[in-house]
């Protein structure tokens, strides 16, 4: 597992790192980095997720609640990425962390919904995620592993 960007055997090491469109949370159904970042997250690439929303949280300008959901989103990749190398601990505190910048968004927006996500449906995969952190099985090794027992749905 070799990192994508820095490793010379890396997946993405002469990529061009690209910055996509800010995205629009009314229309967060047309921004193909953020719909890319959800289907990577939920197929077990957490890496290359992670990656599409730095983009996401660039284009922000990495402040206010765009950023902070981005930052929500990146910490559950971290969250995957630590599963993946057996590190509970750090799966924790990438969780926690995840449903930090959550709860934070929710109270910038004021609302239950944003960009497609429910609050309470992301804040309860990030505690969930956190807490099973003992029970996933390895997956060292593994170039690709699904360690979240649900998906990421936007609705």
């Amino acid at each position: 597992m070799p990192h994508p960007r820095n490793h010379p055997r890396g997946h993405s090491r002469d990529e061009p790192e690209e910055i996509p469109p800010a995205l629009d949370p009314r229309s967060w159904q047309d921004s193909r980095a953020y719909l890319c970042g959800i289907d990577l997250f939920n197929h077990g690439y957490y890496w290359e997720a992670h990656e599409a929303w730095e983009g996401l949280w660039l284009a922000a300008g990495k402040k206010g609640p765009i950023s902070e959901l981005m930052k929500g989103l990146i910490k559950l990749t971290a969250a995957g990425v630590k599963a993946r190398q057996s590190q509970p601990d750090g799966v924790r505190r990438h969780a926690v962390r995840a449903g930090d910048h959550f709860e934070t968004t929710r109270v910038l927006v004021g609302e239950e919904t944003f960009a497609g996500f429910s609050f309470s449906d992301l804040i309860d995969f990030s505690r969930q995620g956190g807490s099973r952190a003992d029970d996933w099985p390895s997956h060292v090794g593994e170039e690709v592993a699904i360690v979240f027992d649900r998906c990421l749905t936007p609705k």
